[in-house]
């Protein structure tokens, strides 16, 4: 299933990594009741890039199910990442298991992995130096490094630098589901990791709830999301990946279409010209400035 259809304005193809999607939601495997809800669920997102942990891709279910056996490998990228490490000597042995794994299997996704080096279990939120330091022996070792970091403008660039292919700044703490929290360092980063390189790949990791948390993030100029929780744990998984797929769309094409200024005082949509009744509150007949299509009066701080 692609994103959208070939006729809908905006949506240029995603490169990543070396690779080019048409999807710009990225979904994880995580926390679903059923593998089977799991493959419905990858299936209605829309998504072409699936994250899994390594640690559990060899775990069995009750029924002696792999996930894997529910993951179309000739559909999907797999992109292994190293959910539940703490140190960067363990990111990197995970990383490694990964790729020995999805080389066997012969899926693209072999030489990436979604680095998370984590800080503690409390918080889940990445270990700046650590981050920092896999990334740099991943990428000596050939990997295509998509790490996981916070949002703070000069740690993303840090990791920039350490030659990560893809930085993604947390919107807020994993699984809480508060949607981006501060938009305003998600912005900065953006413009700090796209200095000299405006087509460097962000993406929004960690933290969405709901559609209209996706939406705003690619309204601020996000170039994906990476999200699950989000959709594993709704009440219709299904049903909220679809909305997911949609609002990824929406969210993309509203940032290019260019929102309107916000002002303080309203601004009518129809000419004043020609009304059958006076207008209150214009004095001497005259319409107030602004009334009708005037630039109005910018919201402070905006």
């Amino acid at each position: 299933m692609n994103a959208a259809s070939s006729t809908e304005p905006g949506l240029s193809p995603f490169r990543i990594a070396g690779r080019t999607f048409t999807s710009r939601l990225l979904v994880g495997t995580g926390k679903y009741k059923t593998y089977d809800l799991m493959r419905d669920a990858l299936d209605a997102s829309g998504c072409e890039v699936v994250t899994v942990a390594v640690r559990r891709e060899r775990l069995y279910n009750e029924q002696g199910k792999s996930l894997l056996e529910f993951l179309d490998l000739k559909r999907y990228t797999i992109l292994p990442n190293t959910a539940g490490c703490f140190s960067a000597d363990d990111a990197v042995r995970v990383a490694r298991l990964g790729r020995d794994i999805l080389e066997q299997l012969g899926n693209p996704g072999a030489d990436w992995v979604k680095l998370e080096v984590l800080g503690d279990k409390k918080t889940l939120l990445p270990d700046p130096v650590g981050t920092i330091d896999a990334t740099r022996t991943l990428v000596k070792d050939g990997f295509k490094v998509l790490a996981y970091c916070s949002d703070d403008p000069i740690a993303a660039l840090r990791v920039k630098e350490a030659g990560a292919s893809s930085v993604m700044p947390a919107g807020s703490p994993i699984g809480s589901g508060q949607g981006v929290l501060n938009k305003c360092n998600i912005v900065l980063c953006l413009e700090l990791l796209r200095q000299g390189d405006p087509d460097y790949p962000v993406i929004v990791d960690a933290g969405v709830g709901s559609a209209s948390d996706v939406g705003f993030a690619m309204e601020l100029g996000a170039d994906g999301v990476l999200l699950n929780t989000a959709i594993a744990h709704a009440a219709d998984p299904v049903m909220m990946a679809h909305a997911m797929r949609h609002a990824c769309i929406a969210g993309r094409q509203s940032a290019l279409a260019g929102r309107i200024p916000k002002k303080l005082y309203a601004t009518a949509s129809s000419p004043w010209e020609g009304t059958i009744s006076s207008i209150g509150g214009a004095a001497g007949g005259e319409v107030a400035h602004g009334a009708s299509g005037g630039a109005g009066v910018p919201i402070p701080g905006e």
